[in-house]
C-alpha cells in the first residue's frame, strides 16, 4: 500500500519495528516453516512490548511502567528466549 500524501511518515513506525526485528532476530535465526516463524515472531513481539527498554519512553517498555532505580547490591538474573537469541535481565531482591 503506498504512503498517503497527507502523512509522509505513516510507515516510519512499522519500518522501524520490522528493521529491528530483522536485525535482532531474523538475521540470527534459521526459520524452518510458517509455524516456527509465527512462534518466533510472537515471542519477539511479547519481548518487544513487555521487556525491551525504549529510549522514547525513558527506558520503559510500552506495556510496563518505568522501572525503579537500580540498587547495586541486588542480584541480576538472565533468561534466554528463542535458544539464546534474546536475553532478558531482571533484578532479584
Amino acid at each position: 500500500m503506498p504512503t498517503p500524501v497527507q502523512a509522509p511518515r505513516a510507515n516510519a513506525y512499522i519500518e522501524r519495528w520490522i528493521g529491528g526485528c530483522r536485525r535482532e532476530l531474523l538475521d540470527r535465526t534459521l526459520i524452518v516453516n510458517a509455524r516456527h516463524l509465527r512462534h518466533v515472531l510472537a515471542t519477539y513481539e511479547t519481548h518487544f512490548n513487555t521487556h525491551r527498554p525504549h529510549r522514547a519512553l525513558s527506558q520503559a517498555a510500552p506495556l510496563r511502567p518505568l522501572p525503579d532505580p537500580v540498587d547495586l547490591d541486588d542480584k541480576v538474573t538472565r533468561r534466554d528466549l528463542l535458544g539464546g537469541v534474546i536475553h532478558e535481565y531482571t533484578q532479584v531482591a
